[in-house]
């Protein structure tokens, strides 16, 4: 019973952890809260436009990617800029692949679009 309640604590933990950075995000990157709207417009269109479940459950499982993504750009970002404010050419790469990460889900997200629409 005792593994059993502390596994529940480390749970309601990871919730307000999760919970804290997303509020943090949220409020420091204005990207963030762009794919939010893209997502949210991702959502609507596709309760227009005929698709099946499975089509739908792409292109919302990929939009929830693109979040992810954005979320670990930004603790990318957070990082490098806690370990040093000098110009360094592997802090920009590292912010770079961070960024690259995501324009390459997105790309994902707009393929499956892509191939739902012409398909």
């Amino acid at each position: 019973m005792t593994w059993l309640l502390n596994e529940a604590r480390r749970l309601k933990n990871t919730a307000r952890w999760s919970y804290e950075g997303w509020v943090s995000a949220w409020s420091r990157e204005k990207s963030l809260r762009q794919w939010v709207a893209v997502n949210a417009l991702s959502i609507a269109l596709s309760l227009v436009v005929d698709m099946t479940t499975g089509e739908r459950a792409l292109i919302y499982a990929l939009g929830i990617l693109v979040l992810a993504a954005e979320l670990l750009n930004t603790a990318i970002e957070e990082v490098v800029d806690y370990i040093s404010t000098d110009i360094d050419p592997r802090a920009k790469r590292a912010k770079d692949a961070g960024s690259a990460v995501v324009v390459l889900v997105a790309l994902a997200g707009g393929v499956a679009w892509a191939v739902i629409l012409i398909g």
